[in-house]
């Protein structure tokens, strides 16, 4: 059994993670002691691990609510797994493109750059209404 802290130790989380992950119903309400601590098992460890990995991995909150439950059928087919994963990767590439396309912007203003006074500054130009 874990008090919050060590379970946040273990799991590499912060402890207002943990009490929010609770409160939406991403992990589940953990057992109290008799002084009336939270008290977590391996069960909790393992699944907050495991949201926490889907976290890193840029899964949506929701996302990283049905993955830990579909992986508790073992037996099933990976097909709505798969699914997720590609809406994900879609997800991904389309903030890949749009990050290339802020990369080139900012780097036409910056190449526009005349050392020259803020009244002349492209970047300012660029932020100012019109």
């Amino acid at each position: 059994m874990y008090p919050i802290v060590a379970l946040a130790e273990a799991a590499g989380a912060k402890v207002e993670t943990i009490r929010y992950y609770e409160r939406i119903g991403l992990l589940p309400e953990p057992g109290r002691t008799r002084s009336n601590y939270r008290s977590y098992s391996e069960v909790h460890l393992g699944r907050l691990s495991f949201i926490r990995r889907a976290r890193d991995l840029g899964f949506t909150l929701d996302q990283s609510r049905e993955l830990p439950e579909l992986a508790e059928s073992r037996n099933s087919d990976c097909g709505i797994v798969d699914a997720i994963g590609q809406d994900h990767l879609r997800d991904v590439e389309r903030k890949i493109a749009d990050l290339k396309a802020l990369r080139r912007e900012l780097c036409d203003l910056i190449g526009q750059c005349q050392k020259g006074a803020i009244a002349e500054c492209r970047i300012i130009g660029a932020l100012s209404p019109r």
